[in-house]
């Protein structure tokens, strides 16, 4: 590609050849490219890629942008190379976030739902569709592995690029607060804008809720239609502030699509969907009240892309869940072992909610928080588990670089004065093993935090294999010998 293709959608002036070939393009000095790339400077938490821009022009780069003068022949002196960066990702990869009609959904719980349920709703109307998630990334029936929410800029727009060569009509994307913030999406623009709820995560990275608040709603700056979920006071908020058309959905309170007659049982919810005159009977297989929230977040976005409502809703009731979002994990027991991604105070007790209607023997939860991550919460997450659940078993999650015995220090500040037995088992694998080795008849045991992951991030970055299915598993034979 010429430098003049690379640009000519861009604010950008040049004494540069824009007949000058450039072979690739990327911002991570790490990463090796043929002689003639574009390297973009940018400068991160802990690595200034301005300090590399000499360097890398030796190794090859033909052009280098940067915000101020390196001295280079090769240079481009732009205002801001992180917010240049994904428009160039998007022009290398010829766009195509153009060809595609984009969903974007953002808040601090019910994403990874609302996203893979979208995105079956839409392929079971024979719309072919990406999806771009906590979890997986999906082309089709394709699945691919991912290692963040909201890829880096260049691993989106190749992501997008091979959606849209694949046919795909639609991407289904969690847009976190962070990708926001770091202008990961660049040009794109969404049909749809989805806001969940907002409750305290990511102080670690914002600072603050208002913090948190504002880089969400960065959102509703690059979307025609906001999805807002009304029983949130941040998204009574939003709709107070944002400029662009909006449509409104409740599980509780007033809004323009609501649910009536809830039954929350542990197998799932059952209730009547409100719009206007229109009423139906939604069935879904997710259990809690936050997933009629789901799931009405789920109609409003089908209802706004064109599909038939009873449809759609029929279409619910077909769903069998989503990985590590409640996920029971088989055990051929007279105990049942639910797998959940909840590692926020909110989430926590949404789940243990959930799972408490309709169960018949104790809820226990076993819970620990990630290491280099808002220490703040972790007190509270010891309330929400102690306010409702029966028993807690208190373990680690990802430690990462701190000690994980300190990190449950921590969390055990929280129980000050409460009256809920627990045990502390430091190791979380020996913690499951427990678990299921001290499990009664109809237990629920709710293994929460880790979800749809299947490794552990231990000190010094080194990640381990770890699926919670199969230490469950692992625990089950030990019962039998």
């Amino acid at each position: 590609m010429k430098l003049s293709e690379l640009i000519k959608e861009l604010d950008i002036s040049t004494e540069l050849d824009p007949e000058t070939e450039i072979t690739g393009l990327t911002s991570d000095t790490r990463t090796t490219l043929p002689e003639g790339f574009a390297f973009v400077c940018i400068k991160g938490g802990t690595f200034d890629g301005h300090n590399a821009a000499k360097e890398m022009s030796e190794r090859g780069a033909r052009v280098v942008f940067c915000e101020h003068d390196m001295g280079l022949p090769n240079q481009i002196i732009v205002s801001d190379t992180r917010g240049l960066y994904p428009h160039l990702c998007a022009a290398w990869f010829g766009h195509p976030e153009r060809e595609l009609t984009m969903i974007g959904v953002t808040g601090t719980n019910g994403k990874t739902t609302i996203t893979t349920v979208l995105k079956k709703v839409l392929m079971m109307f024979g719309k072919k569709s990406g999806l771009i998630g906590t979890c997986q990334n999906e082309i089709g029936d394709e699945i691919l592995a991912t290692a963040r929410t909201t890829p880096e800029p260049y691993d989106l727009f190749e992501l997008l690029r091979k959606m849209a060569d694949a046919g795909c009509e639609y991407v289904v994307m969690e847009v976190s607060s962070q990708g926001l913030e770091q202008k990961r999406t660049g040009p794109c623009h969404f049909k749809l804008g989805v806001f969940t709820n907002l409750t305290q995560d990511h102080l670690d990275v914002h600072g603050t809720i208002e913090n948190y608040y504002q880089a969400k709603k960065l959102l509703f700056s690059i979307c025609d239609k906001a999805i807002i979920n009304t029983d949130d006071e941040y998204g009574r908020r939003y709709l107070s502030e944002i400029t662009i058309p909006s449509l409104t959905y409740a599980a509780e309170g007033e809004a323009e699509l609501t649910a009536d007659k809830i039954t929350l049982a542990a197998g799932g919810v059952r209730y009547i969907y409100r719009c206007g005159d229109v009423s139906r009977n939604v069935s879904f297989a997710m259990p809690g009240l936050f997933n009629v929230s789901n799931s009405l977040a789920v109609i409003a976005c089908a209802r706004e892309l064109g599909l038939d409502e009873k449809e759609v809703i029929a279409a619910l009731g077909k769903m069998t869940g989503v990985r590590g979002r409640a996920e029971v994990v088989p055990t051929g027991r007279d105990f049942t072992v639910i797998c959940d991604y909840a590692h926020t105070p909110d989430a926590l007790e949404n789940v243990l909610k959930a799972m408490k209607n309709g169960a018949k023997g104790k809820v226990k939860c076993l819970f620990g928080c990630g290491g280099n991550r808002d220490s703040k919460k972790r007190p509270l997450m010891a309330k929400a588990a102690a306010a409702n659940s029966d028993f807690m078993i208190i373990t680690s999650d990802n430690p990462r670089n701190e000690e994980p015995d300190a990190i449950i220090e921590d969390i055990l500040k929280g129980l000050d004065g409460c009256t809920t037995p627990y045990i502390r088992i430091t190791d979380r694998r020996e913690a499951i093993h427990w678990a299921v080795r001290n499990a009664e008849k109809d237990d629920i045991i709710v293994l929460a935090g880790k979800g749809h992951e299947d490794y552990q991030i231990l000190a010094g970055g080194k990640k381990i294999h770890f699926d919670e299915r199969e230490v469950v598993a692992e625990a089950l034979e030990e019962l039998k010998n």
